[in-house]
């Protein structure tokens, strides 16, 4: 064993030498031959190997190729100059300051209804009648008596005059008159309150009861109200205490009467702020000749407390409000451009701008979303500028040009 180990080391190596001395096989060379072309920048033949390779070249999302989006379409509005309302808005429901349940003050059945829901009526006018006979009785006992005593203390004071009475006994009979006149006079009364009168102008509202019924003392029998005048309340933040005051106009729209706005007039407010809620009351009052405001509508109230006019205002949908910060997008030369404004008064639809834009800049209303600072954008909707218009002007230009050149020509 010691010696055969020698002799396989010596064969290997042998072997070796020989395949390193042999001829390269065709594999060998196939592939020598192709790392010679792609040194030398060789190019495969066009034909079916060609195909994959361009395939590969063009297929979308290489990291080198960009492809440029599609401008975003927008909807814009000018920057304008027009008068501009500081207000306060609220809401609050319609009450009728002159409002009364009417009531009746005597007991009887109710004989007839002289009024009926929705009728307008005038103070004194008769509402419904109650029957009458046992107060009329009740006059007519009094009045006799009364009678009967005026003529006893007549007889008294002419025995009196003469002396053959006391004089207390006829002091009696005078206090015995006059306390017979008042119970006279009190059903008198109670016979007038038979008859059920508006206490002031205005409209019944609410029936209670019907012909027939028995009517008992404090009962309700109709509710009347004035319409003519109408206030509501507005419970107001205290931070508004120092703008807000008495006379200042108001504006009132309703959704029972739509595109119609009603002024008015802060009639008074409160001297004290509740503690609970932190506001104070402000009473505006509404007068409506027409009569289309009714007690109970919810209605929208604006306080105007200052006005300016010739303002620069942009759209409040234009407005990109961030904490305390306001911004708009303005679009020059199809880019968006995030501009930040310092903003004034802001009333329902407009917000005065102090510095930040000029007037003409055009400010993105629509489509704020989805731009974002340096957009393109392409301007539709009515502010939009017409995409031949510059090339039809320069068209006409040319047209009026040929035409005088050929009036010129001899």
């Amino acid at each position: 064993m010691p010696i055969a180990t020698p002799i396989r080391t010596a064969n290997r190596r042998q072997r070796w030498s020989e395949a390193s001395h042999r001829p390269w096989s065709g594999v060998g060379l196939a592939i020598l031959l192709a790392l010679g072309l792609a040194a030398c920048g060789g190019k495969p033949a066009e034909g079916e190997g060609a195909k994959p390779a361009a395939s590969a070249q063009a297929k979308p999302g290489d990291k080198g190729e960009k492809k440029e989006k599609p401008p975003i379409p927008v909807e814009v509005a000018p920057v304008e100059r027009r008068s501009i309302a500081a207000s306060y808005t609220g809401t609050a429901s319609l009450q009728a300051p002159n409002e009364a349940m009417i009531v009746a003050k005597t007991s009887g059945v109710l004989l007839r209804l002289q009024a009926e829901e929705g009728d307008t009526v005038r103070a004194g006018q008769v509402l419904a009648r109650l029957d009458p006979e046992r107060t009329r009785l009740e006059v007519a006992r009094s009045e006799a008596t009364l009678r009967k005593l005026e003529a006893e203390y007549k007889r008294s004071k002419e025995l009196y005059d003469r002396k053959l009475i006391a004089a207390d006994a006829h002091e009696r009979i005078r206090f015995d008159v006059d306390t017979q006149r008042a119970a006279y006079n009190l059903a008198k009364l109670e016979l007038s309150y038979t008859d059920i009168v508006a206490p002031f102008d205005g409209v019944i509202a609410e029936r209670m009861v019907k012909e027939g019924n028995l009517i008992n003392v404090n009962q309700t029998l109709f509710r009347i109200v004035d319409a003519a005048r109408l206030e509501a309340v507005l419970n107001v933040p205290e931070r508004e205490l120092a703008t807000l005051r008495s006379g200042l106009p108001v504006r009132l729209a309703v959704d029972a009467l739509p595109g119609i706005a009603f002024e008015g007039r802060i009639d008074r407010i409160s001297p004290v702020v509740d503690s609970a809620t932190g506001t104070f009351r402000a009473t505006a009052s509404f007068e409506d000749a027409e009569a289309r405001l009714k007690p109970g509508m919810f209605g929208r109230i604006a306080v105007v407390y200052d006005q300016r006019h010739d303002s620069l205002t942009v759209p409040r949908l234009a407005l990109l409000e961030e904490g305390d910060d306001a911004a708009v997008f303005v679009v020059r030369d199809g880019t968006v451009v995030r501009t930040r404004v310092a903003l004034g008064y802001i009333n329902g639809e407009f917000a005065e701008v102090k510095r930040g834009v000029e007037e003409g800049d055009r400010v993105v209303t629509a489509g704020k979303v989805a731009v974002r600072d340096g957009s393109k954008v392409e301007v539709i909707g009515a502010n939009a500028e017409a995409p031949g218009a510059e090339a039809e002007d320069e068209e006409e230009e040319g047209k009026e040009g040929a035409a005088l050149a050929g009036a010129a020509r001899p």
